[in-house]
C-alpha cells in the first residue's frame, strides 16, 4: 500500500522520516498490510532550495494529484498533517473527479476541517511573530529557528506557505467517498473539538477521529502509535 504523506507550512518530505521509519519496520506479526511512504516535497525546501516555493493549495494539490495519477500506483492512501491535512483533502477531492481509482483513505493530523472557516494563527505576516508562532508549536522542525542561517533559508518557504494558507477558501462541493481518519493532539492549541468533528462531514464514507498524546506535532513523538493505526485503518490487500 502506497502511502502519499503531505508536510506541514515550511516542513520537507523528510518531516515524514519517523513515520517511514516506524511503517517499514513493520507491525506484529500477521500485521494487516505493509505500507511504503512517498512524501511531497514541495518547492523551496532541502533539495528544491532554489526553486520558488508555491503560494496556492489548490494549485499544489492540482500538480500532486496529477503526479499521483501519472504514477498508477494502486491501491493508496493520503496523509496530510496541519497544512498538509489541506493540501491532502483538495488533492483527494481533485482525484475523485478524474478519471482513475480514488485513495482508499485519507488521513488528516493537526487541522480543523476546512468547511470549519479560517484559522486565525494562519493570518501571520509579520516574520518575528511568525517565527514565534513556529516555535510555541514546537516539534523536531523548529529547532532549526534557533539558527540564523538556518531561519533565512527556512522563511522563504514559510512565508509562502502562510500566504497559501491566508488565501485558501474553502468551496463547497460533492463529499468524498472515502474514508478518513482525523488524528488529534490532546494538547494540540489549533485543532478544536468542532473543528475535528466538521470532518464528518466532508465524507460519505466512515470517519473516525482518533486522539494522540502530545501537541500540535505529536505526530513526531507517537511514530509507532500512528503507524500501528494507519496499518489498523487501511483495508487489506486484495
Amino acid at each position: 500500500m502506497r502511502l502519499y504523506c503531505f508536510p506541514h507550512a515550511g516542513g520537507p518530505a523528510g518531516a515524514f522520516a519517523p513515520l517511514a521509519g516506524a511503517l517499514a519496520a513493520g507491525g506484529p506479526t500477521g500485521a494487516r498490510v505493509s505500507v511504503a511512504v512517498a512524501a511531497a516535497q514541495y518547492p523551496g525546501r532541502q533539495d528544491r532550495y532554489r526553486e520558488r516555493p508555491w503560494e496556492d493549495i489548490g494549485a499544489i494539490a492540482d500538480v500532486l494529484a496529477a503526479e499521483i495519477r501519472t504514477r498508477d500506483e494502486q491501491p493508496y492512501a493520503l496523509f496530510g498533517h496541519s497544512m498538509g491535512a489541506v493540501v491532502a483533502y483538495e488533492t483527494a477531492r481533485r482525484l475523485r473527479r478524474t478519471a482513475g481509482p480514488a485513495p482508499v483513505r485519507l488521513f488528516v493530523s493537526g487541522r480543523d476541517a476546512p468547511s470549519a472557516g479560517p484559522v486565525a494563527t494562519d493570518d501571520v505576516r509579520d516574520d518575528e511573530a511568525l517565527l514565534a508562532h513556529i516555535r510555541r508549536l514546537g516539534g523536531t522542525g523548529s529547532r532549526v529557528l534557533e539558527e540564523p542561517e538556518l531561519v533565512a533559508m527556512a522563511l522563504p518557504a514559510l512565508r509562502a506557505d502562510y500566504r497559501a494558507l491566508r488565501s485558501y477558501v474553502w468551496s463547497p462541493g460533492e463529499p468524498l467517498d472515502c474514508p478518513l481518519t482525523v488524528l488529534v493532539g490532546d494538547a494540540d492549541p489549533l485543532v478544536t473539538g468542532a473543528g475535528a468533528a466538521a470532518w464528518r462531514d466532508l465524507s460519505t464514507a466512515a470517519t473516525s477521529v482518533r486522539l494522540l498524546p502530545g501537541g500540535h506535532f505529536s505526530l513526531d513523538d507517537c511514530a509507532p502509535r500512528v503507524a500501528s493505526l494507519i496499518r489498523e485503518a487501511l483495508p487489506l490487500p486484495v
